[in-house]
């Protein structure tokens, strides 16, 4: 009830969730929620392997609930057809007590029989406390990336769990992850697939082909690749007759192509304009993508767009 070394933030949230936990539910327990609190490329790399869960845990997906962020609500309709799912505002949660509360009841009344959360880069205060007030009669989560700030939090959370998984040592990639938590519950291997996430839907932003789109963005500037380089290859692929589209968010924008290329209606310049969607479009009708490694390269790549990487910096 009273834990030491917890951050000030967690004792002011800590009635709301005390209140939504213990909210009376008499409806009978059933299903299996899904906790992703995590960006759109994370959730790209675990849309492929909850198509396992149907199968390990014998039910349909019908009867699975992904509990997703409102990062990515815009699309998740249709990535996740055929699943339920309950769209929240990540940041309000983890900020206003009475949208925690609001949201905390939702998800207490929903009275599932099982709770999962398998990220290995999570907030104990949005993911873990999501799982906490679920009182699911069974919990099942990854062992977390765990630093001196959030230890506490997440000794606590982890403590109140049924079910410990280690997904493996830092720094295994996500995708890995995913099966190797699979590979636990099942007590048998799981082999990892490559990312795939279903798209049908068109934008008037996508120029005729051939074009191929650029990313030279990243909300991490360690894993930005320098513009100039990024010029240089536009210029090269425009020679081959290509036009290049230049995507990322406003925000992460990193630099001015007109310096080199002026109004040439060859460079197609998205940067910003772009909501999810129309991202998405774009990216899936491009004859291929070169990026940092960000959320567009793995949607990209899951939408079987030929996608070079470009790492190096971040995790």
């Amino acid at each position: 009830m009273f834990p030491a070394g917890m951050r000030r933030r967690w004792w002011l949230f800590r009635i709301v969730d005390l209140i939504a936990r213990h909210w009376p539910v008499l409806t009978k327990r059933t299903g299996l929620l899904i906790v992703r609190m995590d960006g759109i490329g994370d959730m790209v790399l675990f849309r492929q392997a909850l198509d396992s869960y149907s199968s390990i845990f014998s039910i349909p997906n019908s009867d699975i609930l992904v509990l997703g962020c409102k990062s990515w609500a815009e699309i998740a309709s249709e990535v996740f057809n055929g699943y339920r799912l309950l769209i929240i505002d990540e940041h309000s949660y983890a900020r206003q007590p009475f949208y925690r509360l609001k949201i905390g009841l939702m998800v207490r009344r929903l009275n599932v029989e099982t709770t999962i959360c398998d990220s290995y880069f999570r907030r104990a205060m949005m993911a873990d406390s999501l799982v906490w007030v679920s009182a699911a009669e069974k919990t099942i989560v990854s062992l977390p990336f765990i630093n001196e700030p959030t230890r506490a939090e997440f000794t606590y959370y982890l403590s109140q769990v049924d079910r410990i998984i280690d997904t493996g040592p830092y720094p295994t990639h996500e995708i890995i992850r995913h099966y190797n938590f699979l590979s636990s519950i099942t007590q048998s291997r799981v082999l990892p697939k490559v990312p795939v996430v279903p798209w049908n839907e068109q934008s008037t932003l996508a120029p005729t082909s051939p074009y191929i789109v650029i990313n030279p963005g990243s909300n991490e500037h360690g894993r930005r690749w320098p513009f100039e380089n990024y010029l240089n290859i536009a210029e090269a692929l425009c020679t081959k007759g290509y036009k290049v589209v230049i995507v990322g968010s406003r925000g992460e924008r990193a630099g001015d192509h007109r310096e080199r290329f002026g109004n040439d209606k060859r460079v197609i310049d998205l940067a910003g304009k772009t909501q999810l969607p129309d991202l998405m479009s774009v990216l899936k009708h491009a004859d291929a993508t070169i990026s940092n490694d960000t959320g567009p390269a793995h949607l990209s790549i899951a939408l079987g767009t030929p996608t070079v990487v470009i790492v190096g910096g971040g995790h």
